[in-house]
Order: C-alpha cells, then sequence, then structure tokens
C-alpha cells in the first residue's frame, strides 16, 4: 500500500452521540472502525485457526511483543521475513508493548525510569525492557501497529502510585517516539505507533497524561489503565474524559476492553478500537455471547435444545449447531466444542461492531444501542440450576489463558 493511504479517517457520525465510523488504512489492508481485535497473544487466536478467522471477518489481529519476545524469540520470527509471513496471516496485526503483562507480573519485576527488569513466566530468566528496545522488537515483528511500553498502575492505587505511573510513561513515550522516528521498517512496509495514556481512575491525572501525550504527532492513541477492576461508572467517565481529549483525526483504543456493553457505551462516547480476552477465553470455559444474553452452555436445562445458538448471527456455527448438542461437546471433553464455541462468540463480536457501524451510518445507533441493552437485561439466561459437574468440565475443556 502506498505510504500516501496510510492512516485514519472518519467516514460517518451520529448525530445523537460522539460514535463515528472510521477507515484505518495500513500497510497491510484497511480496517472499519468501530472494530474488535481479537487476542491473537502467541500469533493465534486460541482454538480458531487463521483460515477461520478470515472467515469470521476479523480485521485485525492483536499479538503480543512480550510474549513472541519470549518465545519463540525475535530471530526466528526476523528469519522467517516477520510476523505477518511467520504466522500466515496477511492482513493487519497490532503488537501490544508487553506492558500490562509486565504489570501482571509484579512478583517478578523491577522497575525503574530506564525501564523494567522483568523474570520470564516461562523459564525464570532475567530480560530487561527499554522504550527503545521495545521499538526495535516491534520493528523485527513488523506489525502493523506499534505500542508504546507503559506502566499500568493497579486498582485501587494511591494518588503517588498514579502520578509516578504518569510520569514515567510520558517519559517512556517520548523515548519510544525518538526511537521510532530515528529507526526504520525492517520489512519495506510503514508501521505505526500509538502512544498511551494512563491516569487510572484520576480525572486530573488523566488528563494532564493526555494532554502532553498529544504534543507528539503519535499515529493514534490508546487509553490504558482501565478495566483493571474499577467500578463500570468509573471506567465510562474515564473514557469520556479521554475521548473529549483526543484528537479526532487519529484513532481512539480503548484497551482490554470489554462486554458487549461496555464496548457499545465506549462506541458512543467515540472509541474506535477494542481488544480483549473475554469472548476466546470465555469461549473455552463455556460461555457463549448471543444476542439473547449469555449462556453458559453447562447448564442443565440445554441438554435436549434443538436450538441453534444464535439464529440472529450471520454465520453457519451460530445458525446451525445446536445448544444440545454443543454442551454434549463439552461434557464429553471434545476439542471442537472449545472450537465451535470460540467461533461462535467472535461471529457475535463481528455482529455487533459490524451492526454498530450501520447504525451510525443510519442515525440510529443510540436508540439501537440502547434498545438492545435493555434486551439483553431482560433476556438475562437464568444459571441457577447449573450442572454441579459444570467447574469440573471447565477444568477438562479450558486451554488456558
Amino acid at each position: 500500500m502506498a505510504p500516501e493511504t496510510i492512516g485514519f479517517q472518519t467516514t460517518a457520525t451520529d448525530p445523537q452521540s460522539n460514535a463515528r465510523v472510521g477507515l484505518l488504512r495500513t500497510a497491510h489492508g484497511p480496517v472499519e472502525t468501530p472494530a474488535f481485535m481479537p487476542v491473537g497473544t502467541q500469533g493465534t487466536i486460541k482454538a480458531l485457526d487463521h483460515r477461520r478467522a478470515h472467515e469470521l471477518g476479523v480485521q485485525i489481529l492483536l499479538c503480543n511483543a512480550y510474549h513472541l519476545y519470549l518465545r519463540p524469540g525475535i530471530e526466528a520470527i526476523e528469519r522467517s521475513g516477520g510476523l505477518h509471513r511467520f504466522i500466515g496471516w496477511e492482513k493487519p496485526i497490532l503488537t501490544d508493548s508487553g506492558g500490562y503483562q509486565i504489570f501482571s507480573l509484579q512478583q517478578l519485576r523491577r522497575l525503574s525510569d530506564d525501564g523494567v527488569e522483568f523474570r520470564s513466566h516461562i523459564d525464570g530468566s532475567l530480560h530487561r525492557f527499554t522504550p527503545e528496545l521495545v521499538i526495535a522488537i516491534q520493528r523485527s515483528l513488523g506489525s502493523d501497529i506499534m505500542m508504546t511500553l507503559d506502566e499500568c498502575p493497579p486498582y485501587p492505587a494511591e494518588r503517588a502510585v498514579l502520578e509516578c505511573a504518569v510520569r514515567r510513561t510520558l517519559l517512556w513515550a517520548q523515548r519510544a517516539w525518538q526511537a521510532f522516528q530515528s529507526s526504520a521498517p525492517r520489512y519495506g512496509s510503514r508501521q505505526l505507533l500509538f502512544g498511551i495514556g494512563q491516569g487510572g481512575t484520576d480525572p486530573t491525572l488523566r488528563r494532564q497524561c493526555l494532554s502532553e501525550l498529544c504534543q507528539w504527532n503519535f499515529d493514534g492513541f490508546a487509553i490504558g489503565g482501565l478495566s483493571v477492576g474499577e467500578p463500570t461508572e468509573l471506567l465510562y467517565d474515564m473514557v469520556a474524559l479521554s475521548t473529549e481529549l483526543l484528537p479526532a483525526d487519529r484513532p481512539r483504543y480503548l484497551m482490554g476492553v470489554g462486554t458487549p456493553e461496555n464496548i457499545l457505551t465506549s462506541i458512543e462516547h467515540g472509541v474506535d478500537l477494542f481488544d480483549c480476552v473475554l469472548p476466546t477465553r470465555n469461549a473455552r470455559n463455556g460461555q457463549l455471547f448471543t444476542t439473547r444474553g449469555k449462556i453458559n452452555i453447562h447448564n442443565a436445562r440445554w441438554r435436549h435444545s434443538d436450538e441453534p445458538i444464535d439464529p440472529e448471527v450471520d454465520h453457519p456455527v451460530s445458525r446451525t449447531v445446536t445448544l444440545g448438542y454443543l454442551r454434549h461437546l463439552f461434557t464429553a471433553g471434545e476439542v471442537t466444542a472449545l472450537i465451535l464455541a470460540t467461533e461462535h462468540n467472535l461471529a457475535f463480536y463481528h455482529w455487533l461492531l459490524a451492526t454498530a457501524r450501520q447504525k451510525i451510518r443510519d442515525g440510529s445507533f443510540r436508540h439501537w444501542k440502547r434498545s438492545f441493552l435493555e434486551r439483553l437485561q431482560q433476556a438475562k439466561v437464568e444459571t441457577s440450576d447449573e450442572d454441579p459437574n459444570a467447574a469440573n468440565l471447565r477444568s477438562r475443556c479450558s486451554t488456558g489463558r
């Protein structure tokens, strides 16, 4: 793709909210926003191959620089000609810097202004990430969108902890920006760099962080440090504050979110990109997202059901696989259960985002969002008669993270 076609533009707006439809052009193709990025941490969506992901309409895949750096290692990916070739994925890829993974390894890492030292969760070996090294790693991966290294504080956190995380995140963002400007892509395709805003649930600190972050000419901006245990209303408050401050001509990425309600409410505030392990991880544990609410497939009520998973979702698995059959596969511990459940949940998320884009275009997003969420609330499936063996079944069928 020619360099001049790389970038973001808004193509439609909702007259009653800040929701918008956009086109994010990357070296490996366009992404129509709002868009959901399935998490492919190790270079794959768990329990789903890339062919199925293409058929589901997945536009962009999220992979993780931290995990790929540890295994298989950057040299192996460089020898293959970059991450796209290594994993056989031709569409856009966003790579997270690893900041959140390092945040989750609190017992295995040591932070300083220079960077972070951490021990591998795989073999305990000692490693050190700096903002500059994280840029170099992502240059070697060749991802379409690179993320800066940031410090993600926990919730709740004292103000002093949040202040330190904001200061360090901004310091690292500046250094990452300079490293990005002084380096070149490895495989001839232009890469985009997104900065990440922190500040926890403190409006003053989040405003300060984003105001300073926007002084650098990042290709997009992420809202980080949320969905880490804070109340939902605080999440929405911070999203609304952030989208008001971020430039309208750049994509806005809300990291690690989330549920259908989280996504639709954040779209209403003007968010363009989302990622979350929820649809794939929950699928592997037997929870299905549907247009009539969440379904726990372990529940005994589905034992003899001949209902399709969700006839409103236009995908063969959703419309033809019955709940009774899928429950049987989970009960039997069949790997196919994980595949079908994952495929359906991603089909549902694809339907949700595609419908949201259409409703924004025709000016009815806010009304549709309200009625759809009311429908989910009213149609919540009861789980009180869950099969007593469900916990054991989940343990047998789960594949981990």
